[in-house]
């Protein structure tokens, strides 16, 4: 049986300006030869596809931090949602709070995503904002509220301000839901990811395994945030960028000597072809 290597994108396969290498594109287009490739991201499955194009993935992505498995081709294999009641629930609690969330969601049963937003936003929402102008699957709503099938509520501020939305919604939800909060890298804020219990990129991983029928004892993964620890714990072999957050590193197998912007999980790839 194949190795598998599954990684996750932002800040570890992507480079920072959200790119690929043609060099990375080579190694990882010999999987079909070598071994099988994957990736699992906090990624949408359109953004995910955009910047994949070219790359053959051979099994299905794990996408919004676990919420959604699904094949390059759409088919979807498996989704953790957040019902309405409780994503409008948490909408309400932030609103308190002066600070309002991206809301991504399903649209039916074919897999359309939509991303909903308040007209409310401060400075690095509208800058993320900026990056979907030309996305037909974003509106904006004076009165934000979620739709019936949930993927996962994003807030981005300060830290101290979503340490209080955290503790502000745990005090009505607990464990009944999943909290990440985590450096954004691209814009020095932080987020919080709000999503189903069970919806992570690990147990994304055992849906996957499922679905294409691979030995979890042959899987290394990739990541360099706090959403991928649950598949380094997983997963036989964990590999952190040189780039990866030090918490992240320290819970890594190998840490690599080189970044993501030095196409790092490529190299790494490439070392095992020839070693």
């Amino acid at each position: 049986m194949k190795n598998i290597y599954i990684t996750d994108l932002d800040h570890t396969f992507l480079r920072s300006d959200l790119s690929i290498s043609d060099y990375t594109k080579k190694i990882c287009n010999s999987a079909g030869e070598n071994f099988i490739f994957g990736i699992a991201t906090a990624r949408t499955y359109k953004k995910t596809a955009e910047f994949l194009e070219g790359i053959v993935v051979s099994v299905p992505m794990i996408l919004l931090d676990g919420a959604l498995v699904a094949t390059v081709d759409k088919k979807i294999i498996d989704t953790k949602f957040i019902s309405k009641e409780v994503a409008d629930t948490i909408i309400q609690i932030g609103a308190k709070l002066g600070i309002y969330p991206f809301v991504l969601s399903l649209l039916g049963s074919e897999l359309s995503e939509a991303m909903r937003y308040a007209t409310k936003l401060n400075p690095y929402q509208q800058e993320i904002i900026k990056r979907y102008a030309n996305d037909d699957h974003t509106s904006q709503h004076k009165e934000l509220r979620a739709l019936e099938q949930n993927f996962k509520i994003v807030y981005m501020a300060e830290e101290a301000i979503l340490l209080e939305l955290e503790r502000e919604i745990k005090a009505v939800f607990a464990d009944r839901l999943k909290y990440i909060l985590a450096p954004e890298a691209y814009m020095g804020c932080h987020f919080l990811t709000i999503l189903h219990k069970d919806a992570d990129k690990a147990n994304g991983i055992k849906s996957v395994s499922e679905a294409a029928g691979f030995d979890l004892e042959k899987l290394t993964v990739f990541g360099d945030n706090y959403n991928d620890i649950g598949m380094f714990e997983l997963a036989n072999k964990a590999v952190a960028v040189a780039n990866a957050q030090e918490g992240v590193k320290a819970k890594a197998d190998i840490v690599l000597p080189h970044t993501n912007d030095e196409d790092g999980v490529a190299r790494y790839l490439e070392s095992l072809k020839n070693g």
